[in-house]
């Protein structure tokens, strides 16, 4: 019954939480010191199923609900389902959740709040079947296709997915003999202000002070790196 009243965003990060120990072999309740957790969740398109009308605390089991439901509780439900005892915040900004979730992580792991730290985020449409009303000059695709960074870039196509990783200082990872998939050098956050076009456009000023400071973190220079990963929109606006 609770994983059916359950957001699947909830659910399904609290699978990958899981398989992500499974992975690296580690038994949280003997990782010998404390484990963080820092994710986002979209909007919940479960809670207008279970409560058409809007959210109500008229009993018990509504207050249940809404914790099964809102994206609030998704890090404390993995926190208190595995028995975690570090930071346990909810991250939420927007399209860059879960890259922001995984820079709060190493800031928890640098300053010892936490030995170890779940991060990522989770976003699930649903319905999962459901189509879009396009409009000229807005973000949504007008066939259903994003062909980001491309000539015939038109807009956007949302999807649904969970992504989680386990972090842990490299120096305690070498130690204990862990399976290393990767190394983070280095992070930066920041925000665009409002010197731009408009509240959902992006700036690239602002933008190039977030990756000079990331360069700065990580002890880097611009033309060490070989391969970039970015968010392309497949939008006019967004892409260049």
């Amino acid at each position: 019954r609770e994983a059916q009243a359950m957001d699947p965003q909830q659910r399904l990060f609290l699978e990958c939480a899981w398989e992500a120990f499974e992975s690296a072999g580690i038994d949280p309740e003997r990782a010998g010191g404390p484990v963080g957790v820092y994710a986002g969740s979209s909007l919940s398109g479960y809670l207008a199923h279970h409560f058409p009308g809007g959210p109500r605390l008229q009993s018990a089991a509504d207050v249940a609900a809404l914790l099964a439901l809102d994206k609030d509780f998704l890090t404390t439900r993995v926190s208190y389902k595995l028995n975690l005892e570090g930071p346990s915040i909810a991250v939420q900004t927007a399209c860059s959740t879960s890259l922001v979730a995984v820079h709060l992580a190493c800031q928890g792991l640098l300053t010892g709040e936490c030995d170890l730290a779940l991060a990522g985020g989770a976003s699930v449409s649903v319905p999962q079947r459901t189509g879009y009303l396009y409009q000229q000059g807005a973000i949504a695709s007008p066939d259903g296709h994003c062909r980001a960074f491309d000539a015939a870039a038109q807009g956007t196509v949302g999807g649904s997915g969970v992504g989680v990783v386990l972090l842990k200082r490299l120096d305690d990872a070498i130690a204990d003999r862990d399976s290393i998939i990767a190394v983070i050098k280095g992070s930066a956050v920041n925000n665009d202000g409002r010197a731009k076009v408009g509240y959902t456009a992006p700036r690239i000023e602002g933008q190039a002070r977030a990756i000079r400071a990331a360069h700065a973190a990580a002890g880097v220079e611009a033309d060490s790196i070989t391969y970039v990963e970015a968010h392309g929109t497949g939008t006019t606006l967004g892409d260049p």
